[in-house]
């Protein structure tokens, strides 16, 4: 498929490592923060003195994670590179390749969505969906692809969190069609299948499916749907098969014994992209605007918030609650300062106007007076794609 990266030996972990899969090493790096700051210093008083930026280049260094300096790069280290005075540019414009942070390895559903919503981009494989936004933040990545919801399973409540520990704005959606496979060996049937690996939804999505097929074994669930296939393939497993795509097929090696598993023909699911800067809101064509909030204990409340939208004539396309929590909820607020704090109850609220819109303004403006915390979390383009027809990953 056009824009995929070739790169598999290598993904960023959480810690900002490199896991190398060949020769079974770890090269974690870090570097300093003040660097990213001091770029951004020198973007915004123009375009810089380039005596500003060898000086900078000069004094830019890395700590390898497990003790020691190093400025040696590992010859078998390839994704990412060290970093340059080039990291620290901005986002690339024409004639440059887009870095976009996905949770997983090739050929997984976030990938298809990265490429996609840009389809020149360079995808850049994350272990956690919490080394994507970091790879962001640290500007390894220009942008990263973060799935929130699908049509079967509902919303993907563990990234609603990092949304809120994190700083980053969402710039766009992709609503991608998740069309599964069965996975196995060359060689192997179903009759030689003891169990079945996969992602929690993407098992959940095929369970009706999976009994209509006969196969009553085992199911367990895995961090992602390629990495099971991938983890299959490295292992040679002949009594297992994986629930992932077409695509994830193709580069494991692995054979197809079913096609189109999902229990839903309609299988959706809503990535959301994300970068460092919000994008300009405008009113020229279709937005959708994503805010959270906690509101206050007073009886109405919520229905006085509602009515904000309602008598403004803004149509919401998703209302969710997240029942408070034991331990407090570390967020990000729109002030940029970073706390802890406990909620009885987070809404989260997508709803179809710009902020450039007067209504959405004005409703925002009302929702304030009924809400202890309100952050926007993005003023985006709604993906517009036709769905019908689309083929298969």
């Amino acid at each position: 498929m056009h824009g995929y990266s070739n790169r598999t030996n290598g993904r960023i972990t959480s810690q900002m490592g490199i896991e190398n899969n060949t020769h079974g090493e770890h090269h974690s790096y870090l570097y300093n923060q003040h660097l990213v700051q001091e770029r951004m210093s020198m973007e915004n008083s123009g375009d810089g003195q380039q005596q500003q930026q060898q000086d900078l280049a000069e004094r830019a260094y890395l700590v390898q994670v497990n003790g020691y300096d190093s400025l040696a790069t590992p010859k078998d280290l390839n994704l990412p590179r060290p970093l340059s005075i080039s990291d620290f540019a901005p986002a690339p414009m024409h004639g440059s390749t887009l870095r976009v942070a996905y949770q997983g390895v090739p050929g997984a559903y976030s990938e298809a969505a990265a490429c996609k919503a840009y389809p020149e981009c360079e995808p850049v494989p994350c272990e956690q969906f919490e080394a994507a936004f970091q790879a962001v933040e640290l500007w390894l990545a220009d942008r990263a692809v973060l799935p929130v919801e699908n049509s079967l399973g509902g919303s993907i409540h563990r990234n609603y969190d990092l949304l809120l520990r994190h700083r980053l704005h969402i710039v766009g959606e992709v609503q991608l069609p998740v069309h599964h496979c069965l996975l196995a060996m060359p060689g192997v049937s179903k009759a030689d299948l003891r169990r079945v690996i996969s992602h929690p939804q993407a098992l959940a999505q095929c369970e009706h499916t999976l009994t209509r097929l006969g196969l009553s074994v085992a199911r367990e669930a895995v961090d992602d749907t390629a990495g099971a296939a991938q983890f299959i393939a490295e292992n040679n497993l002949r009594d297992t098969a994986a629930i992932a795509s077409n695509r994830a097929a193709e580069i494991y090696g692995m054979n197809i014994l079913a096609n189109g598993i999902q229990d839903d023909a309609g299988n959706v699911t809503r990535f959301v992209m994300l970068a460092r800067e919000p994008i300009i809101p405008r009113v020229d064509r279709p937005f959708k605007t994503s805010i959270v909030f906690a509101k206050e204990e007073a009886t109405g409340s919520l229905f006085k918030v509602l009515s904000a939208f309602a008598f403004r004539d803004i149509n919401l396309t998703k209302i969710e609650s997240r029942p408070q929590r034991k331990k407090p909820l570390r967020i990000v607020d729109d002030n940029n300062s970073g706390k802890s704090q406990y909620f009885e109850y987070l809404f989260y609220i997508d709803f179809e106007a710009s902020m450039a819109d007067k209504r959405a303004q004005n409703a925002l403006a009302e929702l304030q007076e009924f809400t202890s915390f309100l952050r926007v979390l993005g003023s985006y383009p709604m993906d517009v794609t036709p769905l019908v027809g689309s083929p298969p990953l």
